[in-house]
């Protein structure tokens, strides 16, 4: 037998996806002071996830499939990593080279992962920059509008994920941070909490929910079935 935390508010991704949800229908557009999620809520989501993940790196273990729809919510609302079917344990080798051919997670794996299948520590901070724009825009699908392919293909090409118009500039660039094309520009997932934790005791809204834009929303669902090729 195995007991495990019950963790009442499910995935962070449908979390976000239902406060937002729940808040439109009668905020429309202006989902703001009123909302039940504040910006710095989704901040400490934000950071939760980065320390445990930091806490992963340190034992020397990849997750391989961060994600938002990976983060479980507790009763208090406090975000923990979970779902490690994908993770290894590379203490010697510090990395992981996939051989076998399967579904992987495509719209959060780095441009080492994609075209060479290899995972390291920075990788987890790739996926991290993209959790980051999946809590950002409460919970819509990274890449929207693109199949996995031309994800793909983008990726390889250079392209990085737009600043969504309600994010600060500050808050955008530590998602960049992440997405640097050379792992070991990125940063570790302690000075990412690091980070974060300077822009929460700075105290001041780093989302401006006011601005946020609908069209991050269309074909929400369209695209969840090929989140994994």
């Amino acid at each position: 037998m195995i007991v495990l935390e019950y963790l009442p508010n499910g995935n962070l991704q449908t979390f976000l996806r239902n406060d937002r949800a729940r808040n439109k229908a009668v905020y429309g557009n202006l989902y703001g002071a009123s909302a039940s999620l504040t910006s710095r809520d989704l901040m400490k989501y934000a950071f939760d996830v980065a320390n445990g993940m930091a806490f992963l790196s340190s034992m020397s273990i990849l997750h391989r499939d961060l994600a938002a729809r990976n983060v479980l919510v507790s009763d208090d609302k406090r975000c923990k990593v979970s779902d490690f079917g994908f993770a290894r344990d590379v203490i010697e080798s510090h990395q992981y080279e996939m051989k076998s051919q399967g579904r992987v997670p495509v719209r959060w794996m780095s441009p080492e992962a994609l075209n060479d299948h290899i995972f390291t520590s920075q990788s987890d901070v790739w996926a991290y920059g993209v959790l980051l724009w999946e809590i950002v825009t409460l919970g819509c699908i990274p890449y929207t509008g693109m199949s996995a392919k031309q994800v793909i293909r983008k990726i390889t090409n250079g392209y990085r994920m737009t600043r969504p118009r309600h994010c600060s500039q500050d808050m955008y660039t530590i998602m960049l941070s992440c997405w640097e094309e050379a792992p070991e520009a990125r940063p570790s997932f302690k000075e990412l909490t690091n980070s974060l934790n300077e822009l929460l005791v700075a105290d001041y809204d780093v989302l401006a929910f006011g601005e946020f834009e609908e069209a991050l929303y269309d074909n929400v669902d369209k695209y969840d079935s090929d989140e994994k090729c």
